[in-house]
């Protein structure tokens, strides 16, 4: 049953929406592991998507669905920055995000990422002014393919990929980085 509501549906579905389809005394989260062992090593996987589940082309056979007609939006840079921000350092305000790029965030920009739903509105901030916080959605996570923001690349994986300078971060001494920044996980850039 698990199976089949997977694969008929276009979201994915959480384990609380499983379970409220499925009889009393179903064990959706095992059935979850079970089809997920299943499916390794096949043309579909089950993958996990934030707090929720669904069946995806296995990332290797993506090449044959090139076919498909996807409409495809360019970001501009300044979407782009914005919304590397928010995946790095949610939730956050629009005044950290100025800080951060240093200029006015336009309401276009944070409507085009609301519209395209990678980004939403989280918990107002406890501070003078209560400002709106903003966080990803699990349809970022699931256009990149990520079970959860803390697989985004750290800076390491993005200087080896040449998407950033190997210059050291201002404030850092140029002597002796690498070893400051391998104690540096990934895990440092989110708050908890």
């Amino acid at each position: 049953m698990i199976e089949a509501i997977l694969f008929a549906s276009a979201e994915p579905v959480t384990v609380a929406e499983l379970t409220a389809r499925l009889p009393h005394g179903s064990d959706p989260a095992e059935a979850l592991v079970q089809l997920r062992r299943r499916y390794e090593g096949r043309g579909v996987q089950v993958v996990k998507v934030g707090d929720a589940w669904a069946i995806r082309t296995a990332a290797d056979l993506g090449f044959l669905m090139q076919k498909e007609t996807v409409e495809t939006r360019k970001l501009s840079r300044a979407a782009i920055e914005t919304l590397a921000i928010i995946a790095y350092h949610q939730p956050c305000t629009r005044a950290e995000i100025e800080e951060i790029r240093g200029v006015a965030v336009s309401r276009g920009t944070v409507d085009q990422l609301l519209e395209l739903e990678w980004i939403r509105f989280g918990r107002r901030r406890m501070t003078p002014g209560r400002p709106v916080t903003f966080v990803v959605t699990q349809g970022f996570l699931d256009h990149f393919g990520l079970e959860s923001a803390r697989d985004l690349p750290g800076l390491k994986e993005l200087r080896a990929a040449g998407l950033l300078d190997n210059r050291p971060m201002p404030g850092t001494d140029a002597v002796g980085d690498d070893e400051g920044e391998e104690q540096i996980g990934q895990s440092e850039l989110f708050e908890d």
